[in-house]
Order: structure tokens, then C-alpha cells, then sequence
């Protein structure tokens, strides 16, 4: 059997969180320059364990195994929220290189092909999932032209800035790989709850994003009866509360819907606003679920549009991202493993959370992993896992990594 280097890993794990370190969290932007210095450090460390490793065109870092026969591809992704955790995506990255080197280590194991990844914009400060999707074979030079930060800072020149704009696109290479692994902390707390250490991934969530624009008429608020006013301020809060207190009937177990963003223009007390927009999204691993939910954010807004007195507008805010089905032999093997590890201390379990694996899915077999959040905790600078977790979750894939290579050659 295969076995990690826990010290490598972790010492590896924690020179990655100096680039942008912050407080206890970390800030590394996309292609921002400690993001690029991060990328580059890591393609170093692919070379320690034996693989070519180049970033491309948009960003992506791709370590290649020089080992004939079909490759694993593990991975994840290195840049993090404005204000992020230290772990989310960045170990899953660390998780591919260990394994890498682990491997190549032992005799039994060292002619098995895995390739490394960490994959460019997963978090969309320009465009989500923009190195999975590149790599799965989306164009993406209109994003390129087009994408911009929050900042107003557009794609193309954070890549010019970045020195990436002569740098070919990784590209899927057809029969190359058995399929794909994506190892990532939970992000929330049912592990933690239940007291166990290992999560099997069974879905990925789809996404609808809209934002939910209502036009009225500015006017003074102390002089314009409540009888004559055209509020969109007050009309956002109506259908705000209508779509978060309904929805529950078109809802699956499984789903959850948030409104994130809530704006009012001018915004000043005395005036009553004559634009609101917020923000609607809905979640859930069932396509035809989040097609009712979606269909019933429409049909308020159509409803609140026709009952006045305020305009209402609905416009999609982001790409729709469809829910994805992770490989049931994948599943299987990471099951076993856990088992092997951790006996009766795993579970399988949705991932309520978007992944690049949900990407990669639609082009080949897919797998997640996820190890216990602390608190629940990420997309915060107290998001956290333990040593101890962390070594076992690297444990766990690199013998289901194996298994699958081993398998494919007729071990």
C-alpha cells in the first residue's frame, strides 16, 4: 500500500498559505501577482515529484507524469476568496502533488501516471471555472475579451499583466486519463456533526444566479403621500419576502436559495428610491428541481411586474451551472478506502458547494473527497482543518488513486 508523506505534505500545505497570507486567512486573488507567485512556486513542486509542469494561457497550472499508460488527473484550485480560508482548493492542490510524489516513491506504484492540477478563476473574480472550462475545450476568448473583476479590471489585461498572453491553452488530451479526482475541505458542517472524518462525494450542485432589477420613481420622502409613491425599495422587499417565504413548496430536501445583494438608489433617507436590484440564487444537485425554482423566481417576478407599481426585470447574473453526478465506481473506490483508513468513520454525501469537478464531469469519470471544516467554516480567515484530518483525507485518495490505476492495469 501506498503511503504519504505527512510531514511533506503539511510543510508543503503551509509555505503555499505565506503567498497572501492575512491574518489566519489568505488573499490571492486571480492572477493577481501573489497568485502567480504562488503558481509558480507550485510548479516547482510538481518538479520535485517528477512532473512537467507549465501555467497556460489563462492562468491554469498543469503538472504532466512522464509514466506511459493513462494518467489520474488530481486537482483543484490555488486562488481563493477576497477574503479566504487557507485550505479551500489550495490542499486539494497539495493533495495532487504529494500524491504524485508518494507514488513515484514506492515500487509498486511508481509506474502510475498522475497529473496535477490547479485550476484557474474557480472562485470567479473574472469567470468562474474559467481553467476547468478552457481545459475542457469551452472557447474562451469572449470571456477573455469581456470579463471583468469587481474592481472593473478586465480579464485580458490581468492575463497580459500576469505575462500569460503568449501561453498556449492546456487542453484535454482524448484517451489520456482513467478520469479525475477533486479532494476539498467540506465546507460546512455535516461531518463535523456526525463525527466523521471522510465524506464520499455522490453530487455536485447546479447554480441559477439572477439578478432581479425594479424600476419606480425617485421622489422626496416626506413630501410624496405613501398612496401616490412608486417605491422600487419597498417593492424589492415585497418580492424579496415572497420568493424566500414560497419557495419552500417547490423545494427539494436538498435545496437552498439565498438572496445575497440588496441595493437601493440614491440610497439616501430622504428619498425614496426609484431603482432596486438584488440578487436571487437558487441551488440543487436535481436539474429539474432547480428548473422549478428557477421557473417560480420567473413567475413572481412576472406577477410583481403586472401587479405595479414599480417596473421588475429579471436578468441572468452569472452562467447557469448544471448539477453534475460524480462517477459511481469513483464513489466506490474512494468508499473503500475510507473503509480501509477509517472504518465506519466515512459517509457519501452532496456537495452543496460548486467544484471544478462538476467541469470536469461532463468530460470524463469524476470523484470528490471532501475532509471535516472545523465550525463548518470557509470563505472566512477562521476556516480551518486539522492536521490529523488532513493527512488522513491525502491517505485516503492516494489509495483510491491507486486502486483505480492498479485496477486499469490488471492488478
Amino acid at each position: 500500500m501506498v503511503e504519504i508523506n505527512a510531514d511533506r505534505l503539511l510543510t508543503t500545505l503551509r509555505r503555499l498559505r505565506e503567498f497572501g497570507a492575512t491574518g489566519t486567512g489568505v488573499v490571492r486573488p486571480t492572477l493577481s501577482a501573489v497568485d502567480m507567485a504562488a503558481r509558480r512556486w507550485l510548479a516547482q513542486r510538481m518538479a520535485d515529484a517528477g512532473l512537467d509542469a507549465r501555467i497556460d494561457g489563462v492562468g491554469t497550472l498543469l503538472g504532466r507524469s512522464r509514466r506511459a499508460g493513462k494518467a489520474m488527473l488530481i486537482g483543484s484550485h490555488s486562488d481563493t476568496q477576497p477574503r479566504g480560508g487557507w485550505l479551500d482548493g489550495a490542499m486539494g492542490v497539495v493533495y495532487a502533488i504529494e500524491i504524485a510524489h508518494s507514488l513515484a516513491e514506492h515500487a509498486d506504484t511508481a509506474a502510475f501516471a498522475v497529473d496535477a492540477a490547479s485550476w484557474s478563476d474557480e472562485e470567479g473574480s473574472y469567470f468562474g471555472f474559467l481553467g476547468s472550462r478552457s481545459f475542457c475545450g469551452e472557447s474562451m476568448e469572449h470571456a477573455i475579451e469581456q470579463a471583468r473583476n469587481d474592481k472593473g479590471e478586465r480579464l485580458a489585461e490581468a492575463i497580459a499583466a500576469a505575462g500569460l498572453s503568449h501561453e498556449p491553452p492546456h487542453r484535454l488530451e482524448p484517451g489520456r486519463y482513467l478520469g479525475y479526482l477533486e479532494p476539498h475541505i467540506e465546507q460546512g458542517g455535516v461531518l463535523e456533526a456526525a463525527g466523521q472524518r471522510i465524506g464520499v462525494v455522490t453530487h455536485i450542485v447546479g447554480m441559477r444566479d439572477f439578478t432581479i432589477e425594479i424600476t419606480g420613481r425617485q421622489n422626496h420622502a416626506g413630501t410624496t403621500p405613501m398612496r401616490l409613491r412608486r417605491d422600487a425599495g419597498a417593492a424589492a422587499i415585497r418580492l424579496g419576502n415572497a420568493i424566500q417565504s414560497t419557495m419552500a413548496g417547490v423545494a427539494g430536501p436538498q435545496s437552498v436559495w439565498t438572496i445575497g445583494r440588496m441595493s437601493f438608489d440614491p440610497g439616501a433617507p430622504s428619498i425614496i428610491p426609484g431603482r432596486a436590484t438584488f440578487n436571487q440564487q437558487v441551488r440543487d444537485v436535481e436539474a429539474g428541481r432547480l428548473e422549478a425554482m428557477e421557473a417560480h423566481v420567473r413567475g413572481l417576478v412576472a406577477e410583481a411586474a403586472r401587479a405595479g407599481p414599480c417596473g421588475v426585470a429579471i436578468v441572468p447574473s452569472k452562467d447557469a451551472v448544471e448539477p453534475a453526478a460524480m462517477d459511481s465506481g469513483f464513489q466506490d473506490a474512494l468508499a473503500a478506502a475510507a473503509e480501509r483508513h477509517v472504518p465506519g468513520g466515512w459517509r457519501r454525501m452532496p456537495s452543496g458547494a460548486g467544484h471544478d469537478a462538476q467541469v470536469l464531469a461532463r468530460r470524463m469519470p469524476a470523484g470528490m473527497l471532501f475532509v471535516p471544516s472545523i465550525g463548518g467554516v470557509s470563505h472566512d480567515f477562521a476556516e480551518d482543518t486539522s492536521d490529523e484530518d488532513i493527512v488522513l483525507g491525502c491517505q485516503v485518495l492516494a489509495t483510491a488513486a491507486a486502486s483505480i490505476l492498479a485496477a486499469a492495469r490488471g492488478r
